[in-house]
């Protein structure tokens, strides 16, 4: 009997795939990781460091640098190569143009590898990059999913958990539409331990006052940018959501995070790559939740919707 062996790629040595890659290896997910980047030392020398860390770890974990030919037989590709984003550039939509060469080119070679596996999106923009991934591979799908706002998520429990002094994991709430400015908190759907965020605030005024839902959503909103314009790089968090997108596909966890997905009707929305509550397992997004979003929450969303299809309309094929 053949057992079959659990393979990823990471495309791109910089500091979120090489994040990524200690994240993974520390966690022990899989039994080969591979890691792409045009710079051969540079990925050659992460793979070296990485590979001296086995010792400390429960898991032995084969390590090296490779190629796209490594993709062949890859069971996911977590594409994390993206143009580098400038501290003062506090918008992900300027990254598009020069973005979009590099993903293509990615793409393009990982499919010629013959690869039938899942691709994880991480570069930004995340949701158009995602959008065109699945376009240029022609993969279903549900091989094709992004990032999206799990990381904003995690800001978001983080920053309520902050203010009422509870574990950030007991809070339920998430960030949905654009990993961007046009992203928003579906506040109508979240609960602290069970409680409606509306009675959690309520009862909790001297904490978070009167209406600090605003206040939140820009803490959320710019979390990223406070990181950046001060080390320079985000990488720990985006590592971190990116490692638990992976372990929910690896362990067929039918986990639930508000990942980037191709909607074919639901929301009432078709043809676009954006963040909502998605089922995620060994076959990628399994289904997506559809949240009842009260008349706000709707309009916020299409919003989203409408600057992502604009900009999908500059994509080059």
């Amino acid at each position: 009997m053949l057992i079959k062996r659990t393979k990823v790629v990471i495309a791109g040595a910089g500091n979120v795939g090489v994040t990524t890659a200690y994240s993974i290896v520390n966690q022990g997910l899989c039994d080969e990781l591979v890691m792409i980047d045009l710079n051969k030392e540079k990925a050659y020398g992460e793979v070296l460091d990485l590979s001296h860390s086995i010792s400390f770890m429960n898991r032995n974990i084969r390590i090296k640098s490779g190629s796209y030919e490594d993709c062949s037989d890859a069971d996911i590709v977590i594409i994390t190569a993206s143009a580098p984003m400038s501290k003062s550039d506090n918008d992900r939509l300027l990254m598009l143009d020069k973005s979009m060469a590099i993903i293509k080119s990615i793409v393009t070679e990982v499919m010629e590898s013959g690869f039938d596996g899942i691709f994880l999106v991480v570069s930004n923009p995340v949701d158009i990059m995602t959008y065109y991934t699945y376009k240029l591979s022609g993969l279903p799908k549900n091989q094709v999913i992004g990032s999206g706002t799990v990381l904003d998520t995690a800001r978001l429990r983080y920053y309520i958990g902050q203010r009422i002094d509870v574990d950030q994991r007991s809070v339920n709430a998430y960030v949905m539409g654009e990993h961007g400015d046009t992203e928003f908190v579906s506040w109508s759907t979240a609960t602290v331990g069970g409680k409606s965020i509306e009675n959690v605030i309520k009862d909790n005024k001297d904490r978070l006052g009167d209406d600090p839902y605003n206040k939140i959503l820009q803490e959320t909103r710019v979390g990223g940018w406070e990181i950046l314009s001060r080390k320079g790089n985000t990488s720990y968090g985006i590592a971190g959501a990116t490692t638990k997108i992976l372990k929910a596909i690896l362990q067929d966890e039918n986990h639930i995070y508000p990942i980037s997905v191709y909607l074919d009707g639901e929301y009432g929305v078709s043809d676009v790559y954006i963040s909502v509550p998605t089922i995620i397992n060994r076959y990628g997004a399994k289904e997506i939740v559809e949240l009842k979003l009260n008349e706000e929450e709707k309009e916020r969303f299409l919003k989203s919707v409408e600057i992502l299809k604009e900009n999908n309309r500059k994509l080059v094929f």
